[in-house]
């Protein structure tokens, strides 16, 4: 792959921003949602129905990754895109998040970090080397630097520890990385909830020089109030030529609100998860499909949606399946939620294009609050 990931800047409303990042295996429209696929798979739903509801790339988790079936048995099949059959870009998280949020049992220093397996109690390091390698025996198209994410609330003392140890690890991330035509490289700021932190944080990646950045240490326990504090000014800190990414964001109103702050990138497993445990995400809020009221409801959860959850079944149909245990369940709500998510996203794109994005916010805002249409 000789060809250099690229971004360009289509339109902009407000801080909202649309255009495109071009990679060797194909384009990724922004702002764009990426679907996890923490274990090489989308939970209950085959690569080409994720392609099929607009995905353009999906995130692929190095920690799980490297643990099982790890990341060398994935190279010597032949790479991540092979190994999952999807021939679309894949970024892949640093392992960073959940090294800290899964193993209690890991000891932290300036050169990384040891830990124990939740799976098995194994041993293993992981530095910002290793996960530059990792990341390459996966053939990660987009990869992230390795850095701490740094837990909330933290004293000012600590956030401030943590973003310096996440900036030097963001050098030693750049220096192992090197030079990979197609392929990306992404920064991550730091600095939790301080200004000054977070403007330190931004002028470090920079001076380093990375493909994107993203703005990290969000969506860990601050609420919404104060991440949007936070991306009212975070994201205006990063480069205005590169991509910025969002990570681990989240609910409708939370995507909706990142975009109007300058994001072009996100990912969370809220849909599918929620897709697993009966909850639909629609244009009118939230549906519980386990509700009683929904056991003789033969209209389809959205009128307006066109997945095939919505066209072909009905909330009753859906009710009984969920409440059967029945693996169909998961599928069409999944199916559902993602392709839910995707029409959020074109909508976005297609109103910042128009320079309508206010527009297009009140009116998302407003059916939202009408609420789920009332029973038959």
């Amino acid at each position: 792959m000789s060809k250099r990931i690229s971004f360009s800047l289509n339109a902009t409303d407000g801080k909202a921003r649309t255009g495109m990042i071009s990679t060797p295996r194909g384009d990724i429209r922004t702002p764009a949602f990426m679907p996890v696929g923490t274990a090489a798979t989308v939970k209950a739903m085959l690569p080409e129905n994720v392609r099929a509801t607009g995905a353009d790339i999906l995130l692929g988790n190095t920690y799980h990754l490297m643990l099982r079936p790890t990341a060398e048995r994935i190279d010597r099949l032949g790479g991540l895109h092979r190994f999952m059959n999807w021939d679309r870009p894949i970024l892949t998280d640093s392992g960073g998040f959940q090294v800290m949020s899964l193993t209690a049992l890991r000891k932290m220093s300036e050169e990384g970090v040891r830990f124990k397996s939740h799976i098995d109690g194994s041993l293993h390091e992981l530095t910002p080397e290793r996960s530059m390698e990792i990341q390459r025996l996966l053939g990660s198209d987009i990869v992230m630097c390795f850095d701490e994410c740094t837990p909330f609330p933290a004293e000012e003392k600590v956030a401030r520890d943590s973003m310096r140890l996440s900036m030097r690890w963001a050098q030693r991330s750049r220096d192992a990385f090197g030079d990979r035509p197609g392929h990306a490289l992404f920064g991550i700021q730091q600095g939790s909830v301080f200004r000054d932190q977070r403007a330190e944080s931004a002028e470090a990646l920079t001076a380093i020089g990375f493909d994107g950045y993203a703005v990290g240490g969000l969506a860990v326990g601050e609420g919404q109030a104060a991440m949007f504090d936070v991306l009212d000014y975070a994201p205006d800190m990063l480069p205005a030529d590169k991509p910025r990414y969002l990570m681990g964001v989240g609910k409708p109103d939370d995507i909706v609100g990142a975009v109007k702050r300058g994001i072009d990138m996100m990912d969370c497993v809220l849909p599918s998860r929620s897709g697993r445990t009966g909850q639909v995400f629609t244009r009118r809020g939230v549906l519980n499909i386990k509700n009683a009221r929904h056991q003789d409801d033969p209209r389809p959860i959205d009128e307006f949606c066109t997945c095939p959850a919505c066209a072909n079944y009905s909330r009753a149909y859906l009710h009984h399946v969920f409440r059967a245990q029945e693996i169909i369940s998961s599928m069409l709500l999944t199916w559902h939620n993602l392709h839910y998510y995707q029409q959020i996203m074109q909508g976005m794109r297609e109103a910042i294009a128009a320079g309508d994005f206010a527009a297009w916010e009140a009116e998302f805002h407003a059916v939202r609050a009408e609420g789920d249409l009332p029973p038959l």
